[in-house]
C-alpha cells in the first residue's frame, strides 16, 4: 500500500484481504473517489484521520476489519460523521437521515492511531480471522476480489478476467510470498494509469524481454 504515496491521481484502489493495518498512504490521494478495504487487518477507526482529508471519496468498504466492532450502528456512524461525503458505506448507500444522526452518534476522529512496531513485512492473521475465513462460502471472497480486480482493469481499458483464470489471485491464500506477489501485480495495473503511450511501449519491451528470459530459464531446466 506504500505504493499509493506516489499515485496522487488514483481514483479507484482495491485492497481487499490483504493484511493492511495501516492507511496513512492513502492521505496524499487527493482524487480518490473509491476504497475497497474489505477484510483487513484495520484495528482502529482511528485510521479515517488518514481519509478525513480526501475531497472526492465517495465510496468506502470497510466492512470485516477488526475495527468494525461489535456495534455495526456506532461503527457506521462514527466512519459517517468524520466522512460526510460518501454516498455508499459497505455497499450500503448513506441516507440524509443517517449523516444526521451521525452528528449525534458517532464519534469525532481528532488524530490518527498510535502505532505498533511491525517485525516483519507479513502479518499473521488472527485466531478469529482464520476462523472466519474458513466458515466462509467458497464463493463469497472469491466473487468480491473478482469484481474489484476487474474494476481496476476497466479503468485501465483491459478486458475483465474470466473465472476460470481468476485462481491465481486467490484471496483464501495465505503464503506470504505470493501475497507480495499479488500486491506487486495490483500495484503495477494501477501504476499503468498514470502512463502515457511511451511510457506504456516501454513497459511493454520490458515485459517482452522478461518473458524470453524466463523461456530460455524454463528451456534451460529442461
Amino acid at each position: 500500500i506504500s505504493i499509493c504515496r506516489d499515485l496522487p491521481n488514483i481514483e479507484v484502489i482495491t485492497f481487499s484481504v490483504n493484511g493492511i493495518s495501516d492507511l496513512e498512504p492513502l492521505n496524499q490521494c487527493q482524487n480518490l473517489s473509491e476504497l475497497y478495504l474489505r477484510k483487513n487487518n484495520i484495528a482502529s477507526l482511528n485510521e479515517l484521520f488518514y481519509l478525513k482529508n480526501l475531497p472526492r471519496l465517495r465510496v468506502l468498504w470497510l466492512s470485516e476489519n477488526p475495527c468494525c466492532g461489535s456495534d455495526p450502528h456506532l461503527y457506521r456512524m462514527t466512519v459517517l460523521r468524520n466522512l460526510p461525503s460518501l454516498q455508499k458505506l459497505d455497499n450500503q448507500a448513506v441516507t440524509e437521515e443517517e449523516l444526521s444522526q451521525a452528528l449525534v452518534d458517532g464519534e469525532e476522529i481528532t488524530a490518527p492511531p498510535a502505532r505498533r512496531s511491525v517485525e516483519n513485512g507479513c502479518s499473521e492473521s488472527s485466531e478469529s480471522g482464520a476462523a472466519e475465513s474458513t466458515t466462509e462460502t467458497e464463493s463469497g471472497p472469491l466473487n468480491f476480489s473478482l469484481e474489484e480486480t476487474n474494476k481496476i482493469r476497466e479503468e485501465l481499458g483491459m478486458k475483465p478476467v474470466p473465472r476460470d483464470k481468476f485462481s491465481s489471485f486467490s484471496p483464501r491464500e495465505t503464503d506470504c510470498n505470493r501475497k507480495k506477489r499479488n500486491n506487486v501485480l495490483n500495484a503495477i495495473l494501477l501504476l499503468m494509469k498514470e502512463l502515457d503511450a511511451e511510457g506504456l511501449e516501454i513497459i511493454q519491451q520490458t515485459v517482452g524481454r522478461r518473458l524470453q528470459a524466463f523461456r530460455k530459464k524454463e528451456l534451460q531446466e529442461e
